[in-house]
């Protein structure tokens, strides 16, 4: 675990997490994501890796066609989006705890 110190004014870089939509382009489709970041914290902001492995999966690096995925802390749920889009399989997102469950549903909806 790395622990990074935040504070809201000073930190060059962090002003995307305070947008209330993140918008990404994957599998030919946009993606736009709720985020939250005062209300709900780490887990209602899309991090730099799951943008990261979403691409990764977007080169083709892993067979998603047929099989079944699970995203586990789904946080927003980019990556399992991401997945199920490209696969056309069947992706389980999994929320960190209750309240994040209600984040994850929110951004699948709004996907």
């Amino acid at each position: 675990m790395a622990l990074v110190p935040y504070e809201e004014a000073a930190a060059v870089g962090l002003q995307k997490f305070h947008k209330p939509v993140a918008t990404f382009s994957f599998a030919d489709r946009t993606i736009r994501i709720r985020q939250d970041w005062r209300q709900l914290g780490v887990a209602a902001v899309v991090w730099d890796a799951a943008v990261v492995l979403a691409a990764y999966l977007e080169m083709g690096a892993v067979e998603l066609r047929g099989r079944a995925a699970v995203e586990l802390g789904a946080g927003t749920g980019l990556v399992g989006i991401v997945a199920a889009l490209l696969g056309e399989c069947a992706c389980r997102l999994t929320p960190g705890c209750s309240r994040d469950y209600h984040r994850s549903k929110s951004s699948v909806r709004l996907s």
